[in-house]
């Protein structure tokens, strides 16, 4: 068996017979509402329904659940979800019996009499799909009962938390092993969103998959645009942000500490953005409270650690903000595709400056670990660094770390693509500010952090400069041709390229192995040019607008005549969704709504061939729409060329439903 690119290229799937493959795209149309699968989900589908296991590595949004959700409905028995999303378990019971699926879960969350019966039925055999944490699975008593019924499929969602080396790592998901060893027959599918080639072949292992096929689907994610602006003022830029390009729109903020969180949150609300923080800090009841609110209420902005967002389904997240830089591309990644799950254009925004890159070298540095650990840390870092300090296309430098091809000419949806970047000869700036880090080494025996750099550089008798003589130093004001915002960047990306380290608990400024070279003029720096101010809002390669104000992402392409109509069915749907007490994307998404409007359908027929109306949902909601939309003055709008003037999309301009369940 040979190797490819650290990854083994795995048998071919068995040949399925026709029967199988009509039996897998009548149950995605009667179910689910869609006429044909997309990208590799066939594929996956039909070999998993034939017996075999696989790998999937799918970005969030890509349709990852389907291609276990179907064989577990085709093939015989109950499908077995192994998800570590205690707090969503019920959310994601509740989308798929809003489609007519059998589904429950056992979790702590449960009493006695709620964990009995969902016992009962999946014994009795009347459960399609049952959702389990993986601490569940090292009970006997969980074992012995999965082994008394009929497994159809196991699935591992969420499969990167078997990874030691990744930032969502599970201890539990190490002994899933064993599902393998107890269950040889029943095939194994482990999905995940996030994986470079070393995590991918760690999953391999661990889960003890040696014979699974690998589909590894393109990482890339077009309709989010990727941001990054020079840290001012954070909390003001961020709500410069909201109000000048996602007023009214859900998202989430992402901070490293829960202080940071709570003041965030704090100052949004005070500033007339609706918004509440999550933590690990707070209560658990008022956690499952915002998470509720955020699942459920359009507009609303949670201000959070990472402990929020793995395995939120809401498909009309508008952006993703990060006032911290993440940890490493693997995290980022992972938080930024929780924006535009239904494909519409969102914003992946962040702010960076210095005192990130100080701050996350500290951190390496005190945390626990080995110092095997500390490497991969820092190796995650710089990774993440150089995504940041890039003048080439960010989507390119994306894809390329997950082991993908970039398009040479540029994604033109970042703002490296948008507004290209200046850079600068930065060899003898370079030479300044390491000489001055000699100098206090040398001559003094001391050691000092950016701050105190950039002032004796900048020629400033400030009280420490004065206190410890170094308005004395050869060096003092031998940089006052670049301004201090010019300075610290300057810094910044010699700290991101190696040529200064943090150390100590203060965050001193030390030369590495690779200053000397620049000292002795061996090596050039190229240096990005710090901007004058954050760059504007621009246009999107969709055609739609990145500055789009107050409106919605998911009317943005429809015509003035049919906004009305699309509101309309907003509003029904968000009571439905209130008398139901489940999310409003439950009832129908957003993609679906701007469909129906677009269509406009007459019958229940004709409303069953729209995208996501499958036959629950026909037979629970579909009266309900077509009074939503006989309702409205004057009825449909005149198709085009009835008016001259008339402004209604031609149905082949649609694009594809982005919003698989």
């Amino acid at each position: 068996m040979g190797v490819t690119g650290g990854i083994r290229e795995m048998p071919q799937v068995t040949e399925v017979p026709d029967a199988t493959d009509s039996e897998a795209l009548a149950t995605l149309h009667r179910v689910f509402g869609y006429d044909a699968f997309r990208g590799e989900q066939q594929e996956i589908i039909e070999h998993v329904v034939a017996g075999g296991d696989a790998l999937v590595l799918m970005p969030t949004g890509g349709g990852k659940s389907l291609c276990y959700q179907i064989p577990a409905l085709v093939r015989p028995g109950t499908g077995v979800v192994i998800s570590p999303l205690i707090a969503l378990m019920q959310d994601q019971v509740d989308a798929l019996r809003a489609l007519g699926v059998r589904a429950g879960f056992m979790n702590s969350t449960q009493d006695f009499d709620e964990r009995r019966t969902v016992e009962a039925e999946y014994l009795a055999g009347e459960l399609d799909l049952l959702y389990l944490a993986p601490e569940r699975l090292r009970l006997d008593s969980t074992r012995d009962l999965l082994a008394r019924g009929k497994i159809s499929v196991f699935a591992i969602d969420e499969a990167h938390c078997v990874s030691q080396w990744g930032h969502d790592f599970r201890p539990d998901y190490l002994a899933l092993s064993l599902l393998g060893e107890r269950w040889p027959d029943v095939p194994r599918i482990a999905l995940t969103a996030t994986a470079t080639r070393a995590t991918h072949e760690e999953i391999t292992q661990r889960l003890n998959l040696p014979t699974a096929r690998h589909f590894v689907a393109s990482f890339d994610r077009p309709n989010i645009q990727y941001r990054i602006v020079p840290k001012a003022d954070p909390k003001k830029q961020l709500l410069a942000f909201l109000r000048e390009e996602h007023a009214g729109d859900a998202g989430i903020v992402y901070c490293l500490s829960r202080n940071s969180v709570e003041r965030t949150a704090e100052f949004l609300t005070a500033n007339g953005i609706d918004a509440v923080p999550y933590h690990a800090g707070l209560e658990a009841a008022t956690r499952a409270a915002h998470q509720s609110r955020f699942l459920r209420e359009d507009g609303l902005v949670v201000v959070a650690t990472i402990a929020f967002g793995m395995g939120i389904d809401k498909p009309d997240v508008r952006f993703v903000a990060h006032l911290d830089l993440p940890k490493s591309i693997e995290g980022y990644y992972q938080e930024t595709g929780r924006a535009g799950r239904d494909g519409l254009p969102s914003t992946a925004w962040m702010a960076y400056g210095l005192n990130d890159v100080i701050q996350q070298r500290k951190l390496i540095q005190s945390g626990e670990g080995d110092e095997a650990f500390r490497r991969r840390a820092a190796s995650h870092l710089d990774a993440m660094l150089a995504l940041c300090e890039t003048a080439q296309c960010r989507r390119g430098q994306l894809l390329a770390y997950f082991g993908q091809d970039p398009d040479t000419k540029g994604c033109g949806n970042c703002d490296t693509c948008l507004t290209p970047p200046e850079t600068w000869d930065g060899t003898v700036a370079a030479q300044k500010a390491l000489s001055t880090v000699v100098r206090l080494q040398r001559e003094r025996g001391q050691k000092f952090g950016a701050t105190q750099i950039i002032d004796i550089l900048l020629g400033k008798r400030t009280g420490k400069v004065i206190q410890f003589d170094h308005d004395q130093l050869s060096v003092f004001g031998i940089g006052q041709d670049l301004t201090e915002t010019e300075w610290r960047g300057v810094v910044r990306q010699l700290l991101a390229q190696g040529l200064l380290a943090v150390e100590g608990e203060y965050g001193t400024l030390v030369l590495t192995e690779a200053s000397g070279s620049v000292l002795r003029r061996e090596r050039e720096v190229p240096l990005r040019k710090e901007p004058k101010k954050p760059a504007a809002s621009r246009s999107r390669s969709t055609g739609a607008s990145a500055g789009a104000g107050k409106t919605k992402a998911a009317a943005a392409e429809l015509p003035d005549t049919l906004l009305p109509a699309f509101e309309a069915l907003r509003a029904w749907r968000a009571e439905q969704a209130r008398e139901q007490g489940v999310p409003a994307y439950v009832i129908f998404h957003d993609a679906t709504l701007r469909e129906i409007v677009t269509r406009w359908p007459g019958s229940v027929r004709e409303l069953g061939t729209v995208g996501g109306v499958g036959e629950k949902k026909l037979a629970t909601y579909g009266e309900g729409v077509l009074e939503v939309l006989a309702s409205l003055d004057g009825g449909a709008p005149a198709p085009a060329g009835d008016a001259p003037d008339a402004d209604w999309p031609e149905p082949a301009d649609e694009p594809e439903p982005d919003d698989w369940i």
